[in-house]
């Protein structure tokens, strides 16, 4: 798990940024609560302005901290899913507060 961040012990905030920080990997876990299995592939293709190397760092550190599971086929070409961990789950609410605020944003500028 990452180093956690200087702030008071205990605090909610920064235990959960800790978890989801990254420019990405909220929008990940969007994605992959929505969809429950994506392979690579299938996120790169709904993610089209984050680089490869960006993708793959993000999906690593969600899987180091328990958040995403990584499947791989022994296929070739080499197959890989990601779906959300039990513990991943966890997130669920987060994340669907996040998209329900998005939208209320959006509706309120776009309408201006």
């Amino acid at each position: 798990m990452k180093e956690i961040y200087n702030c008071d012990v205990g605090c909610p905030i920064q235990n959960t940024l800790q978890v989801i920080s990254g420019k990405w990997k909220s929008v990940i876990l969007y994605h992959l609560f929505e969809f429950d299995v994506l392979r690579f592939s299938e996120l790169q293709a709904k993610l089209p302005y984050v680089t490869k190397r960006m993708l793959a760092r993000q999906l690593a550190e969600l899987e180091e901290d328990n958040i995403i599971n990584k499947k791989i086929y022994a296929t070739i070409p080499v197959k890989t899913e990601y779906s959300i961990s039990k513990f991943g789950k966890t997130l669920q609410p987060v994340i669907k507060s996040m998209e329900i605020w998005g939208t209320d944003y959006n509706d309120v500028y776009t309408s201006k």
